[in-house]
């Protein structure tokens, strides 16, 4: 089992762990935790955007580089396998030819499928974070793990599970957790030292209730949605991302069975979050139909040359339909 992750790594002196560039606790601890874990290989750790803010509670996060190291023996593309989520990378001539003549090695946790066209190899098991899958590939391989690993590892376990109460949780991640427990990880101080870094500036608070004031509601209340231009984008999310901000409150919302906050850039990129309540698994319908993919609850997407008015009008057309078809079954 996972033979073909012991296979790449042979006779590889160096590594190079990519993350996509919508970085999150689950690809973070993911990069982390693997540069804790091999450690038969020099690991460089590659992501084409700044590790947010929030995100700086993981320890060595700082060791995560805009760098890409084109003289690594091997690359590991962590939690993705959408072309669409490494199109920054992929427009970038000299990393494309190196990730077309490389080998390159995928892990990822996600139900969307592998569109990669480039050569690799992959581990793609759905798991409620990469950070889970991670770990059982350590453990079948027999790698040490240390306490800093095991805090990696749990960390990303817990951002991407919204600290164990996602639907996607499992006894396995239960059992996990426990293991990583006794590897030296102590989810209390774990806890706290996330909270810190997630503390709101009066500044970031005043924001937040702008934003809940722009939510719109359609059919009925079933859908919120958010714009999030690139004024704020850059005013912000550098302190504290806006999706986390608003996306939780939103799901809170009583009726509320779909919520979507829309970023709009300046070149006519957009992306979307999304986040469904627990009685509409719709969220990687909802993102698919836009060209992205994730988890039933939790999904996102990125398109071109669509106004945040067009997205919504998307949204009000396709949205009845899947909800229709999750009370039917």
């Amino acid at each position: 089992m996972y033979q073909n992750f012991s296979d790449f790594l042979r006779d590889k002196k160096s590594i190079c762990v990519i993350q996509a560039e919508n970085p999150d606790g689950d690809s973070l601890g993911s990069a982390v935790a693997l540069d804790y874990l091999l450690k038969d290989q020099e690991v460089s750790m590659y992501c084409p955007i700044d590790i947010p803010k929030y995100l700086h509670y993981f320890d060595d996060w700082s060791r995560v580089t805009e760098d890409f190291d084109y003289r690594a023996d091997g690359y590991i593309i962590v939690d993705t396998a959408a072309t669409v989520l490494l199109s920054k990378l992929l427009n970038d001539t000299a990393i494309k030819n190196r990730l077309y003549t490389a080998p390159v090695f995928v892990i990822d946790h996600h139900e969307t499928e592998d569109d990669l066209d480039f050569p690799h190899e992959s581990i793609i098991e759905i798991r409620p974070s990469c950070t889970e899958l991670i770990y059982d590939i350590a453990k079948v391989q027999g790698s040490e793990i240390t306490k800093p690993a095991a805090e990696a590892l749990m960390q990303g376990i817990m951002s991407d599970t919204l600290g164990l109460t996602s639907s996607s949780v499992t006894a396995h991640t239960f059992n996990v957790m426990a293991e990583l427990t006794e590897y030296g990880a102590v989810i209390s101080e774990l806890e706290e030292k996330r909270r810190e870094f997630m503390k709101k500036s009066p500044r970031i608070l005043d924001y937040k209730a702008d934003l809940i004031h722009r939510v719109e509601y359609s059919l009925d209340g079933a859908l919120a949605t958010v714009h999030i231009p690139w004024e704020d984008i850059q005013e912000y999310s550098d302190e504290y991302n806006p999706n986390v901000l608003i996306l939780e409150e939103l799901r809170l919302v009583e009726g509320v069975r779909v919520a979507v906050a829309v970023k709009t850039y300046p070149d006519g990129k957009i992306t979307g979050k999304i986040r469904c309540s627990s009685d509409a698994p719709v969220a990687e319908a909802v993102a698919g139909y836009f060209g992205g993919g994730g988890h039933q609850y939790a999904a996102g997407f990125r398109t071109y040359d669509m106004s945040y008015d067009d997205v919504v009008a998307d949204l009000v057309k396709i949205v009845p339909d899947l909800l229709k078809g999750v009370s039917n079954e």
